[in-house]
């Protein structure tokens, strides 16, 4: 490949990448972006109490029941999804437990990547540890936690093309409390979706006490 050939290729390539990071940031406020994924209100955190609790509303799933599920290896933590009552779509809850995140089990979990085999994005060495698991229309969930980080990879479809991964900082008001990507599909056409990485630093954990006070 000739040098001309290199750079218009480079150049292209570059112009897909700026076009879908586009697609999915939208503005928050002065200063401040968020991703945007399509079909999805959300992901929300707040702190109560020792829960940290995430919810988002999938716009194009209807379900005509609601069911809770327990976390393995989250003895405190559950999942719990149900007909959303302000739209059409549905309302997934996640209820993490300080307790579990800080525990002595979640140290004996086997370092995972992302579902089938990625590296996660922004993380040294690429894996966590974690516990992975199916619930009904959710394929391949994960839950990570490292050193002062917590996460959470949720199944759902993303035409943003094969192995892209978009990154950007994670934030409550203001404050960073780390970062949301979302991931298209590998070569197999499957495990695309959104990973939700946040610092749960003491420091960061009284900071999401404020901002629910706050609130």
């Amino acid at each position: 490949m000739n040098i001309s050939t290199f750079n218009h290729a480079r150049h292209l390539i570059l112009v897909s990448v700026f076009t879908v990071t586009a697609m999915f940031t939208t503005s928050c406020g002065e200063g401040e972006s968020r991703l945007n994924i399509p079909g999805v209100d959300g992901p929300n955190v707040v702190l109560q109490n020792d829960d940290l609790l995430i919810s988002m509303v999938f716009e194009n799933i209807q379900l005509q029941g609601g069911l809770r599920y327990a976390i393995p290896k989250y003895d405190n933590s559950y999942i719990e999804v149900a007909p959303d009552l302000q739209s059409d779509g549905t309302l997934m809850s996640v209820s993490v437990s300080l307790d579990d995140i800080f525990g002595d089990e979640v140290d004996q979990l086997d370092p995972q990547s992302l579902p089938g085999g990625r590296a996660l994005p922004g993380v040294s060495g690429g894996t966590l540890p974690a516990v992975a698991f199916s619930i009904p229309e959710w394929k391949n969930m994960a839950f990570y936690v490292g050193p002062q980080v917590f996460g959470i990879f949720v199944p759902t479809k993303l035409d943003i093309g094969v192995d892209n991964i978009i990154t950007a900082a994670y934030k409550i008001g203001s404050t960073r409390m780390g970062n949301l990507s979302v991931v298209g599909p590998d070569s197999n056409g499957e495990n695309s979706g959104f990973l939700l990485l946040l610092n749960v630093s003491r420091s960061n954990e009284k900071r999401l006490q404020r901002i629910a006070q706050n609130n």
